[in-house]
């Protein structure tokens, strides 16, 4: 029998649906290699074996039966511990939710189950979604499966999403739920040499996922490949009533729709993302893209987004503000840790439980959104991002008159060690550079593997598309899929 744990989403759907394994088999050969990997990749918070075996029983009992099986029939997948769980932990990588166990399950999880697939566990991330090397975690890092040829120092797997990431590259989960508030799916594919999906801000239902910046968040999803993106893409989206900015469209079927096939497509090439100092490896690959997409049919035309150079700060003002909003119901009152010294008020409790169950970036970003929303600087900062960010837009939307999608490096380096930049957090939000402006426009947007670096590390080349034209972003992807023929895997250390 085939590795089933080598499979993607497709080929595991389609295997279980012609009889070639059983969903349990799959259930249980991924449950094998969650356990074994556990230790040293920490991609899991919780692990839920029970629950993938318990899907996957459902789907062998539907086939027998002669149902009609889901999009994602026989899939175990891990989750994102952002997605609230219905009775199982759901943290957010934080000591402040420690034990929270929701009694609801969030609007995208359930459209999973729906779909037949089953969960392996919840993943490790970045704090509240904070951060790009997944170092900001109450459970402790998690470590990358690739490492540097020689090399024993354990590399991030990307942030937030960093659990996710890890997981699928090392093979212990087909695909995995991401979130995308900045890059948040984008770059830790990129890093780990995966392919991952942010979709137009409102394809996919907020509900029920913790909040970082509620006018950026956005899920997604995190696999081998394109089309595995697309399939699991379509059973996460559609409009959710319970969700204020949710899209009221009909979910296309991008995987019917998917094509290589770039005659006709214009493909735009900014200037300004060309930085001084570009990492050569990036530029290379960034060239490399370039010709895959002209030898697909494509024209390639140069294009100008002149406020590219103001995003990264006009989102490190945004998301904060959010954020320091949103993370203000963790008070200890209702649910999540409740630190409370002898003879405490009120007020103290509060400092206590956010002194206790923070970490030190959470802090750090709620001190500066708050102080970016404070009296006598909400115009000068909070006002002023908010413009910017609306020129951002507008260069989208300008450049978009002429071409189709826009092809640019998903990151601005490959995967780097452990605590090589977690120290100076400006040069570990640089990490944003090259993601965070199609964040800001609410654009879909999607990695996938390139190649390599001089050090046999992954790097992503990202492709933004207009807004609701997820598939012209699939489309494009798998053009540079098809000529990268990227199949380098990481050595098993774990």
């Amino acid at each position: 029998m085939t590795n089933l744990t080598d499979l993607g989403i497709a080929a595991i759907r389609d295997g279980v649906a012609k009889g070639e394994f059983t969903a349990t088999e799959v259930a249980t050969a991924f449950n094998a290699a969650v356990e074994a990997a556990q230790p040293a990749l920490n991609a899991f918070i919780v692990t839920t074996p029970e629950k993938a075996l318990e899907a996957a029983a459902k789907v062998d009992a539907d086939r027998s039966a002669g149902k009609v099986l889901g999009k994602m029939a026989g899939v175990p997948i891990g989750m994102k511990d952002l997605f609230a769980t219905k009775g199982t932990q759901t943290t957010a990588a934080s000591k402040i939710l420690e034990g929270f166990k929701p009694e609801y399950e969030s609007t995208v999880s359930q459209k999973l189950w729906d779909a037949g697939a089953g969960m392996l566990g919840k993943l490790n991330l970045d704090q509240f979604a904070m951060g790009s090397s997944n170092e900001t975690s109450a459970f402790g890092n998690v470590i990358s499966p690739w490492r540097r040829p020689g090399d024993t120092a354990p590399l991030a797997p990307g942030g937030s999403s960093g659990g996710s990431s890890s997981a699928v590259a090392a093979r212990i989960a087909p695909a995995a739920t991401g979130t995308d508030t900045g890059g948040s799916i984008r770059q830790p594919a990129a890093f780990t040499g995966i392919s991952g999906i942010k979709p137009t801000y409102g394809r996919c239902s907020r509900w029920g996922v913790v909040a970082f910046a509620s006018s950026l968040d956005q899920a997604g999803a995190m696999a081998h490949d394109v089309t595995d993106c697309a399939i699991m893409l379509e059973a996460m989206a559609g409009f959710d009533p319970k969700d204020s900015t949710s899209l009221n469209l009909p979910v296309p079927e991008w995987t019917e729709g998917l094509n290589a096939d770039m005659r006709g497509k214009r493909v735009g090439i900014p200037r300004e993302y060309r930085l001084d100092g570009m990492d050569p490896d990036v530029a290379r690959s960034w060239d490399d893209g370039i010709a895959w997409l002209k030898d697909a049919g494509a024209e390639i035309v140069e294009i100008s987004l002149p406020h590219t150079k103001y995003a990264l700060p006009t989102y490190y003002i945004i998301a904060p503000a959010e954020a320091s909003s949103n993370l203000a119901r963790y008070d200890g009152v209702r649910y999540g840790l409740r630190d409370l010294p002898d003879g405490a008020g009120l007020q103290d409790m509060y400092a206590a439980t956010r002194a206790a169950g923070f970490g030190p970036e959470v802090k750090r970003r709620i001190m500066i959104g708050t102080y970016v929303l404070s009296a006598g600087f909400y115009d000068a900062y909070y006002t002023q991002a908010q413009k910017v960010r609306t020129l951002i837009s507008r260069d989208f939307t300008n450049a978009f008159i002429d071409v189709d999608v826009i092809l640019v490096p998903t990151a601005p380096s490959s995967a780097f060690a452990l605590g090589e930049k977690s120290a100076d957090p400006l040069e570990m939000y640089l990490n944003d550079v090259f993601s965070v402006p199609a964040s800001l426009a609410g654009l879909p947007a999607m990695s996938v593997p390139a190649g390599l670096d001089r050090n046999g590390l992954p790097l992503g080349l990202q492709v933004i598309g207009k807004a609701f034209d997820e598939q012209g972003v699939l489309n494009a992807s798998l053009a540079i899929e098809q000529r990268a023929q990227f199949t380098a895997r990481p050595e098993k250390w774990w």
